[in-house]
């Protein structure tokens, strides 16, 4: 464990030094923050009309209107985000030719990929973490259940924890940064849409795709709910892609 927080330190490191992590933050917090203020300007108009008519007010609702939106389109702008955080994991180090160092230095593959796993997500987690004022402004004006709210941000960190997995996976297998996320950015789409075909495929078909879509768990956190079936499939998506780069990895090591 010590091995892994050694990786994740040096990588975490080269985040912070480098302006791609400043300059994909920024674009996150202003496609987020225009969303936000889009989606809150029209609660607060749907408000205002409804003080019009009696009895209307009482069905609008600050988690459903304002907060589950939110929480949908950051797990959009996360999907475009988290691949040009992920793409040079793997493929900088073949770029730079530190790839065959990484692997014949005395640190285990699993705590090698775990060190740059635990880094992908520290910096998404302060991503996240610094779009928070969004909740933290309705709390102080409004009156939000906590608890869709906390359950929301927990199943986006492990949605975001399957887009980093995809794009270690996608960075293992080329030395491209940019063909590394484009891969990753491809896998995330699909995994996302894949319930998509649920309707057109059969009853026994249409239940597996909608429960492949990362999507279709999200859904449950927004609304306040963990059930153990999501949680099992976000830590087993997370470690499939894992598992995957491992793989690579470890094939490389023999060539």
């Amino acid at each position: 464990m010590k091995n892994t927080w050694i990786v994740a330190k040096r990588d975490l490191g080269s985040f912070f030094s480098s302006p791609v992590f400043y300059v994909v933050t920024t674009v996150f917090l202003i496609l987020y923050g225009f969303i936000f203020s889009n989606i809150l300007s029209f609660f607060s108009l749907q408000s205002f009309q409804s003080q019009q008519f009696r009895g209307m007010a009482a069905g609008l609702n600050l988690n459903e209107m304002v907060i589950e939106p939110s929480f949908h389109n950051t797990a959009v702008i996360l999907l475009l985000i988290i691949p040009l955080i992920t793409m040079r994991s793997f493929a900088e180090e073949r770029r730079a030719k530190t790839f065959p160092l990484l692997l014949s230095s005395p640190v285990h593959l699993r705590e090698i990929i775990l060190g740059k796993f635990l880094a992908c997500m520290t910096v998404v987690g302060v991503m996240i973490l610094l779009s928070a004022y969004s909740t933290g402004y309705l709390m102080l004006v409004g009156q939000p259940e906590a608890g869709p709210i906390l359950t929301g941000y927990l199943g986006m960190l492990l949605m975001s924890g399957c887009y980093v997995s995809m794009g270690l996976f996608a960075s293992s297998l080329t030395d491209n940064q940019i063909i590394a996320a484009v891969i990753s950015f491809g896998l995330a789409l699909f995994m996302w849409i894949i319930g998509w075909g649920a309707q057109a495929a059969g009853p026994g078909l249409g239940q597996v795709l909608e429960y492949l879509s990362l999507i279709t768990h999200l859904e449950h956190f927004l609304k306040g709910l963990m059930d153990t079936s999501d949680l099992i499939y976000y830590f087993s998506f997370i470690l499939f892609g894992l598992f995957l780069t491992y793989r690579v990895l470890e094939s490389s090591r023999w060539r």
